[in-house]
């Protein structure tokens, strides 16, 4: 029973209110705040008017083997300290509390249960893993990804006792069969919304409902990777490595992706996909899906829509990749609008200490999404654009690369529209855009200091001098290549003009490019990390909460033997792991919600737990990798979750 006699306590619990923080309660009694004290502890109460001042996280070592356990699952070791504004503090434990393991049977809201991360057809039929005699079942996914949490106003979902939360969840591929065989970017990506009952007293969020999204007025999707919340509150996905659509005819895993969407290995549109997907969530817990073919087709990762509800920031996780801009022509309406390319200045550097490099933006096209949808029923490639592979020896063709690869090229006239949202990599390329990245992950902006940040997962490749694919005219010349990658920060204004002195209609464009955070390459060390395991390595999910002033960071590494979950604050310049991925994971799904129903989250899952790489992982793998199968499902299963306090800190008073 709480102890709420206490003068103390009680005032501090009216106090409290309207301080935002994980976890705590800020519309209720903001019993986290009370955490760890028993019945009979008399603790001091903040000041009259006392509010929320600062918040800091203190990071965890890294696990090693002498605690192999830890290195098997998500370990969490690291804590919260919340100032508030009359100097006093509180400390919370954290703890990972996941809402299922993929594989699992959970509740579909009907009285019956459904597979969680499991695969459909176009027709909603189950997809059937028949590569082991005697132990077909339906394909489950181990690499769930984005996650968007939010409420709705009139929310109605039977079952919930607090207040009902969604998530929206996809899952980007499954890494094998039973029998072992790859099946990356063979399957159709499901998604799924969750109802979750919200404990008012608490905040813990409990699964009550799972929905997956009827996919197939879209095509299906092609694997979904990071995903934002929108402005207003839709869930943006992502469909990246976009099939390459010219030489579809040799795409394997495309033909395999279109036999189990559609039983049949040539009925799917390669340019149906590499899109932004947007999922709407109905108050009854379902949620409908449409694509916006007018984007630009990349590989998008993950986009970040700016507070102006028209300008987003994308994504794209490739080699030859771009930084790209679009403007919609309506607040809160992506169907339409103006695609741009950057254009890197000089003094681009991954050093941080030094300046950056100008960006300029390049128009490729102004187009709805339905009419591009259109176009791609009835176009082919060689409609839009000639593309070889080896020189033709004809001066009409333009040499660029793709993907690491040379290309020639020859635009077929009247084609550009066609070319700028359904080739966009090679459009971008001939008409002068800076395609030199390396796999451009997740984008995020900070608001109050105006600034975005863009994961780039390794900085190798195209941006090193004479690397694959690499090309003086993009700007990037890298001396070296950094396999651990590194985030950039993008300043951002209004008052822009592209390269045809047209204005660009927003407030919060990427003006100039600079290094925030980059990993250090090193020697296998005693574990096997080639990257330095105290900072960052291979950086993918980003997302930046503006309360607590923190980037937040997860990793998709092949340097560290157990992937981390950072948290960077950019005040402070702090940089603090908060969590460790099961080894041979990957840290996905995340997103930082500063204030829900009063309550402040932080979403992380995990995927394909126990992926082993010889190098990587040789030191480990036979002490760990039965302890992950143990674990997770022989590795088949993969976490879906948050971060929240340790159960124990959420107790008012003992027993």
């Amino acid at each position: 029973m709480s102890d709420l006699s206490n003068p103390s306590r009680r005032k501090a619990l009216q106090l409290l209110a309207g301080v935002p923080m994980l976890p705590l309660a800020t519309a209720t009694a903001a019993s986290s705040l009370l955490a760890g004290f028993g019945s009979a502890t008399a603790i001091a109460a903040p000041a009259a008017g006392a509010g929320f001042a600062s918040a800091a996280f203190t990071g965890m070592a890294a696990p090693t083997l002498s605690d192999a356990a830890a290195m098997a699952t998500t370990s969490v070791g690291s804590s919260l300290a919340v100032t508030l504004s009359d100097g006093s503090t509180q400390t919370f434990k954290l703890a990972y509390q996941p809402f299922f393991i993929t594989g699992d049977m959970v509740s579909d809201g009907k009285g019956g249960t459904i597979l969680a991360g499991g695969y459909v057809d176009i027709n909603g039929k189950p997809i059937i893993d028949k590569s082991v005699p005697g132990k077909e079942r339906q394909v489950f996914s181990d690499s769930p990804d984005g996650t968007s949490l939010l409420a709705l106003p009139n929310a109605a979902v039977p079952g919930v006792k607090g207040k009902a939360v969604f998530a929206v969840v996809q899952f980007e591929y499954t890494t094998s069969n039973q029998a072992g065989a790859d099946t990356y970017g063979t399957l159709p990506s499901p998604i799924a919304v969750l109802t979750l009952d919200q404990d008012q007293a608490t905040g813990k969020l409990t699964l009550v409902q799972y929905h997956n999204v009827d996919t197939s007025k879209v095509h299906g999707l092609w694997i979904t990777c990071g995903a934002s919340l929108s402005p207003w509150n839709t869930h943006l996905s992502s469909e990246e490595y976009e099939p390459d659509a010219a030489f579809i005819e040799s795409n394997k895993p495309f033909k395999a992706y279109s036999a189990n969407l559609y039983g049949d290995e040539t009925k799917a549109n390669p340019y149906h996909y590499g899109h932004l997907p947007e999922v709407t969530v109905n108050p009854d817990g379902t949620g409908s899906i449409k694509k916006h073919f007018c984007m630009g087709r990349i590989s998008h990762e993950l986009v970040q829509v700016m507070p102006d509800n028209r300008t987003a920031l994308m994504g794209d996780d490739a080699t030859n990749s771009g930084l790209f801009l679009f403007v919609a022509d309506r607040e809160k309406d992506l169907s339409s609008g103006t695609l741009y390319v950057a254009r890197i200045g000089e003094g681009f550097s991954i050093n941080p200490a030094d300046a950056g490099a100008k960006l300029s933006w390049i128009k490729l096209g102004h187009a709805t999404s339905a009419e591009i949808e259109e176009m791609a029923g009835k176009l082919k490639p060689a409609d839009i654009m000639t593309v070889v592979k080896e020189d033709p020896n004809d001066a009409s063709f333009t040499k660029i690369f793709s993907n690491g690869a040379a290309n020639w090229v020859k635009l077929k006239p009247g084609m550009e529209k066609a070319a700028a949202f359904l080739e966009t990599h090679r459009y971008a390329y001939l008409m002068g855009g800076s395609m030199g990245f390396t796999k451009m992950e997740g984008t995020t902006v900070n608001i109050k200091d105006k600034v975005a940040y863009s994961a780039l997962q390794n900085m190798v490749d195209s941006m090193v001098k004479g690397g694959k694919g690499w090309n003086a005219a993009s700007g990037i010349a890298l001396e070296k290549p950094l396999v651990a990658g590194g985030i950039m920060a993008h300043n951002l204004a209004g008052g822009q003009k592209d390269q045809t002195g047209a204005a660009i209609d927003s407030e919060w464009v990427p003006v100039q490019t600079k290094a925030l955070l980059v990993g250090e390459d090193i020697p296998a060390d005693a574990l096997g990390n080639l990257a330095n395991p105290d900072i960052i390595g291979n950086p993918d999910n980003l997302k930046f909460s503006e309360k607590l002033r923190t980037l937040f960071i997860g990793e998709d590494s092949g340097s560290h033997v157990n992937n981390f979950l950072w948290a960077y604050n950019v005040d402070t310049k702090t940089l603090s792991r908060l969590m460790s991925i099961p080894a041979g994971g990957e840290s996905t799904g995340l997103h930082a919600v500063d204030e829900l129903n009063g309550w402040t989250y932080i979403m992380s899952n995990f995927q394909h737990a126990g992926d082993w790489g010889k190098t990587l992982h040789g030191k480990v793998q036979a002490t760990l990798d039965p302890l992950v199968r143990a674990n997770y499902k022989d590795r088949f299963g993969a976490a879906v979750g948050y971060l929240t306090a340790e159960t124990t800190s959420l107790q008012l008073s003992k027993a």
